[in-house]
């Protein structure tokens, strides 16, 4: 019996790239790529053709230059005689720093906003929904405005903190207090706080200009290695309450493991704070003008770290909500019918089922906090847009360099942030087993 033959195969021919399904979609591909890269070739020419036009070129060269400027709030060393691009990494370091803080804040205020506004008790759910519908309506640069002008207008000057030879003999106070146990000062100047200080630090060295403190460094190793034993621990004890039902009383052990180290290096090390006063003079008697020791916090820096965190905090709250409102009624009943409480049902079981739906919107207000940093410049903060979108810019002329790094740099950083938050929603999600 005749067997048919195998069916030849065509040879390829060009015209295969438009009609043949198999090749389509990847000449399609190509020809986008070709177009957007000429493109971009074409946006790079002409831009080059125009600075050229104006005796200008593409230079970085300004990075090197004396900046010439103070910056307030630095938390590395620096001076109007260090170089632009230490007043860069002055500014990237500010800008960190309140989007650190703000979204902390702005996380524990969601969170708690989400959860009472679900509350049985009516008062406390239409108190939520007013901070939130408040909150969220009125642009971010208003608050930002309002928050600055209460702590520079409303608070006390630092003279109202002193102590004069007057009241002395009458037995009088200072018009202003301290407070927390005579720790803290809020001025119309600044927040005065206590600083930390070590007795024997570590020593420190610089790399690239930036000083890399030893101290710090210890302080950072150890805190890390204490949680990641605290998890070892808390894993094996959930691996035991899954082998024989009955978990391990760990709290003790955690509390231990998360504290010691670090207060046992802290005491090595003759940690101590540093708290701001007035110069004390015969009898009692203030001297000076203003506070001494301590570290004062701009209330600029302030102001937006309160702003971002309250702002934001409304919108991660109706993330929480939704969350929340996304688990089935079922899940909280059966909780109930098991004797659990409801504070331990919300954080024990709805929580953790609910952080798949909530943590996609909560990683887009991390990226937005840390991009919405730059309204402090309305406030003089002057974290990565104030220093090199503001004033290195003005000064060295150099617009399209400085625009070039801000935006490669706020790239880096979104990518960063949503890289990381992106890792632990894979560990939350949900798996099959």
């Amino acid at each position: 019996m005749a067997l048919a033959a195998d069916t030849p195969k065509d040879s390829f021919r060009l015209s295969m790239l438009i009609y043949d399904t198999r090749f389509r979609a990847i000449t399609i591909q190509v020809i986008v790529l070709i177009l957007v890269l000429l493109g971009i070739g074409w946006l790079v020419n002409n831009t080059i053709e125009n600075l050229a036009a104006k005796d200008k070129d593409i230079n970085f060269s300004f990075l090197f230059s004396r900046a010439g400027y103070d910056i307030d709030q630095q938390l590395i060393p620096y001076t109007n005689d260090s170089t632009h691009g230490r007043a860069l990494v002055i500014g990237l370091l500010n800008t960190l720093v309140v989007a650190f803080f703000a979204c902390i804040f702005a996380t524990l205020i969601g969170v708690f906003a989400g959860v009472l506004r679900l509350s049985k008790n009516w008062l406390v759910g239409r108190l939520m929904t007013v901070y939130v519908e408040v909150f969220r309506n009125v642009p971010l640069l208003l608050w930002i405005l309002l928050a600055f002008v209460i702590f520079s207008e409303t608070m006390p000057e630092p003279k109202d903190f002193k102590t004069t030879q007057a009241m002395v003999d009458a037995g009088t106070t200072p018009a202003a207090q301290m407070i927390l146990f005579d720790s803290v000062a809020i001025t119309n100047r600044g927040t005065n706080i206590p600083a930390p200080l070590l007795e024997r630090p570590l020593g420190g060295t610089e790399a690239f200009g930036v000083p890399i403190n030893f101290s710090v460094l210890a302080t950072l190793l150890v805190i890390a290695g204490s949680i990641w034993v605290n998890y070892l621990v808390r894993r094996r004890a959930k691996a035991v309450q899954e082998d024989t039902g009955i978990r391990p009383v760990t709290w003790w052990k955690s509390l231990l493991i998360l504290i010691a180290p670090t207060l046992a290096l802290l005491i090595a090390m003759g940690f101590h704070l540093e708290v701001p006063a007035f110069p004390m003079g015969e009898n009692g008697v203030s001297k000076g003008f203003n506070f001494v020791g301590g570290i004062n916090v701009a209330h600029s820096f302030t102001a937006l770290l309160i702003a971002l965190s309250l702002y934001h905090g409304t919108y991660i709250a109706e993330a929480v909500r939704s969350g929340i409102l996304a688990i089935s009624r079922g899940q909280t009943e059966a909780a109930y019918a098991l004797g659990l409480r409801p504070g331990r049902t919300m954080s024990l079981i709805i929580l953790p089922q609910a952080l798949r739906v909530i943590i996609p919107p909560l990683i887009s207000q991390f990226l937005n906090i840390t991009k919405n940093t730059t309204l402090g410049v309305a406030i003089s903060y002057l974290d990565l847009k104030g220093t090199l979108g503001g004033i290195t810019l003005n000064q060295t002329g150099r617009e399209l360099e400085c625009m070039l790094l801000m935006m490669l740099i706020y790239l880096i950083l979104s990518l960063l942030i949503s890289s990381g938050m992106n890792v632990y929603n894979t560990a939350v999600k949900l798996k099959e087993r």
